[in-house]
């Protein structure tokens, strides 16, 4: 069951230190070759004008810059689709050097190095799936080429090959994103991210960037304290979205309620669930409606994933209904609604997910669906998110002995884990084996992760004379084996990522004829073969431990449950407002408390339906009547004619016209009448 991704050892060593004295010697001369045949722009404008095509930039991005540019150190409050990315990437690729990038989102990462490397610009990542080769020759190539980005999860800083190539790398800014994830009082607390303090003693002098969408006052303190921020300077975008409405319907149906809100407006949508059943049964139920939706969860291959993800962002799909597996770094304009069939368990989470909608600056839509169980499920959820000592360690104990991990060993492996499997053999509820995961990871114990990606691994076994001799003996053979060598360096004296579609494509084999071939040659042992794994995996970030004595920090365990019961709480008020304007309410919830009304959110609309008498409403609606070409208009266009009228109450006749199928809204967004 144990699955070795990462060797102990590797045949090959690098001196990191001859690696460094030779960088200083050629990277001058390089540079100054390099700047001389494409001088790189000086300013952050022409930056951002030459490789985002952009003429000027988002609220706040240009003061973050500045400061980062003065290696002054950064805390970066921006909203989901704030443009986080940007406040680094500019100002690094100004200054000489590295950009360090750490970030717990492989895919994420994955994702901006390709965008970078789409620009022209040298960005490279490391991860989890890579062998100890792998990683070090990716360090190598960074220390003595002209990489502008290296992305790295938390974990891998902690390792003695990262430390040794360390001091070649000439670091020059230091970007943490995710930031709330430092805090043992955030919401997605993670112990590696601890250690990224350490780094500061081996950069002195070098500026820290710490970015995070979603952190209260008391975990921005913490972020300060924990990145030892000299003098911090904050930054916060207002939290506030003018054109997203926030809604609460507490309903006995909510499929039938999911159904009328994506009839009523058109336009992409997402639509998130608590469970993986769950998200096929109402993709299901939609398209029975004739409404295009896919279902994404973290149990899908990875190939199935990509493929509904891309037929999402290209509106081949137009609903895609999900767990919180989806959504993390897509960055698609148009989504109109965003629905949550189930209740999160914080507003932090719910105010990111939400936030997916109107990234354009286009009316667009948030909406909770929720019922007197979720409420009371909601209520006892502390108490479930935070086991009792006694079942953490009756469940580490049943995880060991699933895994067969004897004490004293398993440091640094990865094991399949089959949840389903697991929990009928132990006859364990499987809320509890999942919060305690979660407790583990936090404790620095283990890690449970449903979607990692393992890339296959080769390395050949026998000795050139021998492989030789196979070669003549079995010429169908032959092609791919010369394939293998010339593609994969280092392939003969270690473990390396192997990629089938690649060497299906190089040899003109399809994939299935590549893998039997892979096979054939260890069954031969001419190679040693682990092919691709998708499969859930537990990491072991300590050796085993007896269970009786794993040790688990009861006080702050305590106050974690207890920062978690505040957030539990604050969700329930949300839930609960019947008044209170929700946009201001979760402004506030990350202190930002300067927001007024956003005069379009369901309880500001209904105190409106108060003001607002019959004869205002009749003579708003002839004047809507009066401006709406044959042609149909956008809705921006529709409010500047109607100058004369307040913009909640133009909205709110809109609305209502809408609802009752008066105005109806093609998928362009054009609104026409439908008298």
């Amino acid at each position: 069951m144990r699955f070795p991704c990462v060797p102990c050892d590797t045949k090959k060593n690098y001196d990191s230190k001859a690696v460094s004295q030779r960088t200083r010697r050629f990277r001058k001369g390089r540079k100054e070759i390099t700047a001389y045949l494409h001088p790189m722009p000086s300013s952050p404008k022409e930056i951002l004008k030459q490789y985002w095509g952009h003429d000027s930039f988002r609220p706040m991005q240009e003061d973050i810059i500045q400061n980062i540019l003065e290696n002054k150190d950064t805390l970066a409050l921006l909203p989901t689709g704030g443009g986080k990315s940007i406040c680094f990437q500019v100002p690094a690729l100004i200054k000489e050097g590295l950009c360090l990038v750490i970030s717990p989102l492989i895919a994420l990462m994955k994702d901006q190095v390709e965008n970078l490397q789409k620009k022209g610009i040298p960005a490279i990542a490391i991860h989890s799936g890579m062998t100890t080769y792998e990683v070090n020759k990716t360090l190598q190539e960074v220390a003595e080429g002209d990489f502008k980005f290296l992305y790295v999860s938390p974990e891998r800083l902690e390792t003695a090959l990262f430390a040794e190539w360390l001091p070649s790398l000439n670091i020059n800014l230091l970007a943490v994103d995710e930031a709330h994830c430092i805090s043992q009082w955030g919401y997605d607390f993670r112990p590696h991210y601890l250690r990224i303090a350490n780094l500061r003693k081996d950069l002195p002098g070098v500026p820290v960037l710490a970015l995070t969408a979603s952190a209260t006052p008391i975990v921005q303190e913490d972020i300060v304290k924990k990145l030892l921020f000299k003098t911090p300077d904050i930054f916060r975008q207002s939290f506030e979205r003018a054109n997203l409405s926030y809604s609460v319907f507490t309903i006995d149906s909510k499929i039938n309620k999911a159904i009328e809100i994506l009839s009523n407006v058109p336009g992409s949508s997402i639509v998130y669930c608590r469970n993986r059943r769950q998200t096929k049964n109402i993709a299901h139920l939609l398209s029975l409606q004739n409404i295009s939706a896919g279902y994404y969860h973290a149990g899908l291959t990875q190939e199935e994933r990509s493929a509904r993800q891309t037929a999402w962002i290209n509106d081949e799909l137009r609903v895609m209904v999900c767990t919180n597996a989806f959504g993390m770094g897509i960055d698609k304009p148009g989504v109109r609604t965003v629905i949550h069939y189930d209740t999160p368990d914080c507003l932090e989470n719910y105010y990111q997910e939400a936030g997916r909608a109107g990234r354009d600056g286009d009316k667009a839509y948030a909406v909770l669906l929720c019922h007197t169980q979720d409420i009371l499920a909601l209520e006892a959820m502390p108490g479930i998110r935070f086991p009792s000592i006694a079942d953490i360690r009756k469940v580490y104990q049943s995880i060991a002995d699933y895994l067969q991990v004897p004490i004293g060993i398993g440091e640094g492996n990865y094991y399949d884990f089959d949840l389903n499997e697991f929990i009928k053999n132990f006859k364990l509820d499987i809320h509890l084996v999942l919060n305690t995961f979660k407790v583990l990871e936090q404790e620095g114990h283990l890690a449970f992760t449903e979607n990692i990606f393992f890339p296959s691994q080769v390395q050949f076994i026998v000795d050139k004379d021998v492989l030789m001799d196979f070669e003549q003996g079995h010429p169908l053979l032959e092609p791919i084996i010369k394939c293998l060598l010339r593609t994969y360096q280092g392939i003969y004296d270690n473990s390396v990522s192997v990629y089938e579609k690649q060497v299906a494509r190089l040899t003109r084999l399809d994939e299935e004829t590549v893998n039997n071939q892979l096979l054939q040659l260890q069954s031969f042992n001419i190679i040693e073969y682990l092919p691709q794994k998708e499969s859930p995996q537990v990491h072991f970030l300590w050796n085993r431990a007896p269970a009786q004595s794993l040790h688990i920090n009861h006080e702050s365990y305590q106050h974690r449950k207890q920062q978690f019961k505040l957030r539990v709480d604050a969700m329930l008020k949300y839930i609960r407002l019947n008044k209170e304007c929700r946009s201001k309410y979760i402004s506030g919830y990350f202190g930002d408390t300067a927001l007024e009304r956003c005069g379009v959110c369901d309880n500001c609309l209904k105190e409106k339906t108060v003001t607002l008498n019959s004869a205002g409403f009749k003579k708003i609606e002839q004047l809507i009547y009066a401006n709406i070409p044959e042609k149909g208009i956008g809705a921006k266009e529709l409010l500047r004619s109607l100058a004369e009228v307040q913009q909640e109450n133009a909205w709110e006749v809109i609305e209502f016209l809408q609802s009752e199928r008066k105005l109806k809204v093609d998928e362009r967004g054009l609104i026409y009448l439908s008298l």
